[in-house]
């Protein structure tokens, strides 16, 4: 059973370590807020997740701390979680910062072990090369996937990414499809 401490926003932490395959290197935890410093594992940088439990409404102020504790910590990206809703403010600033807003609805759990739910992977640019080359076709000839899709929001693809969606068949064995990641 889960300890009593750990929060929902704690539990969608792991959830996004493991499948981001992000490594942890610091946590901090306050009355407020728990601060995660990880690193991502395709560009070796550092990123900051703020955890902020409870039902609590996120608004510029909070947003100027995370931007404050990147700056402090020379950190360029940021993640924010929380289990209440965030300000219009907030979602519009937040491009412009490089920060990362999860939603309420993100995952506690991992969604690739569900027997339904394909295998998603990004591609790295020498693959994304590979594959257009392959099928003689631009990026946007794929076809495509919501940034808002939750497996796409669970591996942290970006509009302008690729993906390679594995699915298991009964009579074809493995079937391979790839996604253009639209806004």
């Amino acid at each position: 059973m889960l300890s009593e401490e750990e929060s929902v926003e704690e539990r969608k932490v792991k959830v996004l370590l493991k499948l981001r395959k992000y490594k942890l290197i610091k946590k901090d935890k306050d009355k407020e807020v728990t601060t995660y410093v990880v690193k991502t594992p395709k560009e070796k940088k550092k990123m900051l997740i703020w955890c902020i439990p409870k039902d609590k409404t996120v608004g510029i102020a909070y947003l100027n701390r995370i931007t404050k504790a990147m700056k402090e910590a020379k950190i360029e990206r940021g993640i924010l979680i929380t289990g209440g809703r965030y300000t219009h403010a907030v979602k519009q600033a937040c491009k412009k910062k490089k920060i990362e807003l999860l939603p309420k609805n993100f995952p506690v759990f991992d969604i690739f072990e569900h027997q339904l739910v394909p295998k998603h992977e990004i591609l790295t640019e020498e693959e994304k090369k590979e594959v257009l080359e392959k099928y003689k076709v631009q990026p946007y000839q794929l076809p495509q996937i919501k940034a808002s899709d939750p497996a796409v929001k669970v591996i942290g693809a970006k509009p302008g990414d690729i993906l390679r969606i594995i699915r298991k068949s009964p009579t074809a064995g493995e079937h391979i499809a790839y996604r253009y990641v639209v806004e």
